[in-house]
């Protein structure tokens, strides 16, 4: 198997059937298998796959750990190809952005397009804003071969099975990945790189009612940031002392 698309979701059937019907209907899917990890055990969606999969699309239930991270970490782990993209359930490609896989060790991600098909975000900046790590960046003149970003939502990211790294398993909730998972494979002396013939559009109102506990994302980015040795004062300072100090003296890890 050289491909495995995948995406983790919660409640989220519609997105997860015109995610998938779109990849069905507008891209090559030649030695592709689709693999959809459901956090919450959708039977609607899970009846859905058995009818209509075919076999090409495969459907695994995860909910012992409710979250943005495990589960994708899950599509990493049970994935087939030798290839893995990983999705949001509501994300669409455009046409042509599987026709060519960068066969690399990196991080990889695509170019973001916002709701008037013309916006274009190619990276995050590494800065702090609205209680996450990451600003939405775009470069003046985006090149036509893969360049290097500092960051990227993970609305789409991918790398090769064998060379993934991996989330740290100690992570609940929503968020926290971001920024994290860059630097962990720069820290391996890997790159982060932007493809810019993959294109993805992101519905962000109404998505995916993933619940959503500030003090889960605030402790994952703590997690991260010992885990990688980082500085934690920009988590202090974003967040306020006094929040950050009494989920830091909480925590086990």
């Amino acid at each position: 198997m050289k491909l495995t698309i995948g995406m983790a979701c919660y409640k989220d059937f519609d997105g997860v059937y015109f995610t998938v019907q779109a990849l069905r209907a507008y891209h090559d899917l030649t030695d592709t298998e689709i693999l959809i990890v459901d956090n919450y055990g959708d039977k609607q969606l899970e009846d859905w796959v058995k009818a209509w999969g075919h076999g090409k699309i495969i459907y695994k239930k995860y909910t012992a750990i409710t979250g943005t991270t495990q589960p994708r970490q899950k599509v990493f782990e049970w994935a087939n190809g030798e290839h893995v993209i990983c999705i949001d359930s509501h994300v669409l490609l455009t046409p042509g952005s599987l026709d060519k896989l960068w066969d690399t060790d990196d991080l990889i991600h695509g170019i973001m397009i916002y709701d008037d098909m013309n916006t274009p975000v190619t990276h995050m900046d590494d800065e702090w804003q609205s209680d996450m790590w990451g600003v939405w960046g775009r470069k003046d003149r985006i090149p036509k071969e893969p360049f290097e970003i500092p960051m990227h939502g993970l609305g789409l990211f991918g790398c090769k099975k064998d060379a993934w790294l991996g989330f740290n398993p100690d992570f609940r909730g929503f968020g926290g990945e971001e920024g994290y998972i860059h630097e962990k494979f720069r820290q391996a002396g890997r790159k982060v790189l932007c493809l810019p013939w993959i294109k993805w559009i992101h519905k962000f109102r109404h998505s995916a009612p993933y619940p959503l506990d500030i003090s889960d994302r605030i402790r994952n980015y703590l997690i991260g940031f010992d885990e990688l040795g980082l500085d934690k004062e920009p988590i202090y300072k974003h967040f306020g002392y006094r929040m950050v100090e009494q989920i830091d003296s909480k925590r086990t890890v």
